[in-house]
C-alpha cells in the first residue's frame, strides 16, 4: 500500500530534454520567422500526419481561435460544436461572434453524427469535434455529413495525438485541425499549440492571425488578399516561447514509443476490469488506435454498494491512488455561463440570453455523471507501479460490488 499519494510521472524530463531546451537557450529565444526550432517542428509534425503545412501557437486555444478565423466567418453563423468536451474547444469562437450549437454525444462520449442532421439549419457554416480522451470520433460518417451539407469540418486533437483509425490519423478528415502542447499532454511543450492543414489558403489566413510582422511578410503569398498586411498581419503576436517548441520537438522524438506502451498499458486495463458489474470500460472500432490521454470508464451506482465519489475516495484513500479521479471541468458545456449567457462577455456580438441552460443533452449528462478517468503511463519502467494500480483498484472493486 502507497505511503503518500501516487502519480505518475509526466511529461517525462530527462537529460535529453535539458539538453534540447538548454540548446535552444544559447540559439535563440526569439524567433520572428519560419526558421529555426518553429520550422523544424512545423515541418515534422505537419509530415508525420501527411499535411502539407502547419503552424505554431502560444497555446491550443489560441490555435483553435486561429482555426475558426481562418474560416472567415461572419457574426451569428452558426457552428455545431459538442457539448461534452473541454471549455476551451468552443469559446474562441464567442470572440469571432460565431453562435455555438450544442450537439449531444453518443455512448463513447464523441460527438454523435446524427446531430449534425438534426441541429443543421441555413446559418450552419462549420463543425468542430473533439477527440474525447484520446479516442476518434467517428470521422468517417462525420466527415461525409460535412461534405454532403457543404460544412466547413474542423477538428481538436489535444486529446488525441496520434490516434489513429485504420491507416488514418486524427487531424486529418478536416480543413483544419488543432493540439493542444499543454504540460500534461501527450506531446508538451509547458504551454504550446499548433494548427495543421493542407490548405494553403486557410493555412495563410492562421499565419496571419497569430504571427505579424516578418512571418507574414515571409509566408503570405502574393495574391493573398492579406499581403497588403503582411508587416502588422492581424496585429497579434501569438507565437509560442521557442524554449517551449523545443521541448516539444523533443517529446514529439519519444512519442510513437510512448503510444506503443500506453495502448498496451490500456488494453491490459481494459481486459482485467471488463468483467466488473459496476464499470462500463471504453468500447471502439477495432480499427481505431487511441491516444489514451486518459481512459475513462463509466460508474453504474446501482451495482455498487458507493457511490461514484465514495468509489474514487476509497482508491485515493486506502490505496493512494492519485491518478484516479472525477474529470469536473470537462463537462457539459452548455450548462456554462459564458455560452449561456455570452452577451456579458461579448456585449457586441450577442444579444441578452442568447442562449439557455436547458439540460437537454442526455447523453451527455450520462456520460458526465458516471466517468471515473484514470492516467495510463508511457514507459515500460512504469510497469511495477502501474501493476499497482491494478492491485489496488482490484481490490476496491470486491469491496464495493453488490
Amino acid at each position: 500500500m502507497f505511503r503518500e499519494m501516487h502519480r505518475f510521472e509526466w511529461p517525462i524530463i530527462d537529460s535529453a530534454s535539458d539538453e534540447a531546451v538548454i540548446k535552444q537557450l544559447h540559439t535563440s529565444i526569439s524567433l520572428y520567422k519560419k526558421e529555426g526550432i518553429y520550422d523544424e517542428f512545423e515541418r515534422a509534425f505537419a509530415d508525420y500526419h501527411l499535411l502539407d503545412y502547419s503552424v505554431v501557437f502560444n497555446s491550443g486555444t489560441t490555435a483553435i481561435w486561429a482555426m475558426f478565423g481562418a474560416l472567415g466567418l461572419r457574426p451569428g453563423d452558426e457552428v455545431l460544436v459538442p457539448t461534452y468536451t473541454f471549455f476551451a474547444t468552443i469559446s474562441p469562437m464567442i470572440q469571432w461572434g460565431l453562435t455555438p450549437v450544442f450537439c449531444d454525444c453518443s455512448e463513447d462520449g464523441n460527438f454523435d453524427p446524427e446531430e449534425i442532421i438534426r441541429k443543421k439549419t441555413e446559418r450552419t457554416k462549420a463543425v468542430i469535434v473533439t477527440h474525447m480522451w484520446g479516442i476518434p470520433c467517428n470521422m468517417p460518417k462525420i466527415s461525409s455529413l460535412c461534405k454532403r451539407f457543404n460544412l466547413f469540418l474542423l477538428e481538436d486533437c489535444s486529446h488525441a495525438h496520434g490516434a489513429t483509425i485504420g491507416d488514418r490519423k486524427v487531424g486529418t478528415w478536416g480543413d483544419m485541425a488543432a493540439w493542444s502542447l499543454q504540460g500534461k499532454k501527450v506531446v508538451a511543450a509547458g504551454q504550446g499549440g499548433i494548427l495543421a492543414t493542407s490548405n494553403r489558403s486557410m493555412y495563410e489566413h492562421a499565419v496571419f492571425l497569430g504571427h505579424f510582422n516578418k512571418r507574414c511578410f515571409q509566408e503570405l503569398s502574393p495574391e493573398s488578399k492579406f499581403a497588403l498586411y503582411s508587416i502588422t498581419g492581424a496585429g497579434m503576436n501569438l507565437r509560442p516561447s521557442p524554449l517551449a517548441i523545443a521541448l516539444a520537438n523533443q517529446q514529439f522524438s519519444q512519442f510513437d514509443q510512448w503510444l506503443k506502451q500506453k495502448r498496451l498499458y490500456a488494453q491490459e486495463w481494459i481486459e482485467t476490469f471488463s468483467d466488473v458489474p459496476f464499470l462500463t470500460m471504453p468500447k471502439f472500432p477495432v480499427e481505431y488506435q487511441p491516444t489514451w490521454y486518459a481512459l475513462v470508464m463509466q460508474y453504474d451506482a446501482t451495482k455498487s454498494k458507493f457511490s461514484r465519489s465514495e468509489f474514487v475516495e476509497l482508491l485515493q484513500n486506502e490505496y493512494k491512488l492519485g491518478e484516479v479521479d472525477i474529470p469536473m471541468s470537462t463537462c457539459p458545456n452548455h450548462l456554462l455561463p459564458l455560452f449561456a449567457q455570452p452577451h456579458t462577455v461579448r456585449p457586441d456580438f450577442y444579444d441578452a440570453n442568447i442562449g439557455n441552460m436547458n439540460d437537454n443533452f442526455p447523453m451527455a449528462r450520462k456520460f458526465y455523471d458516471n466517468a471515473i478517468k484514470i492516467f495510463i503511463p508511457a514507459r515500460v519502467s512504469d510497469n511495477d507501479d502501474f501493476q499497482l494500480y491494478i492491485e489496488g483498484f482490484r481490490e476496491v472493486a470486491k469491496m464495493v460490488v453488490l
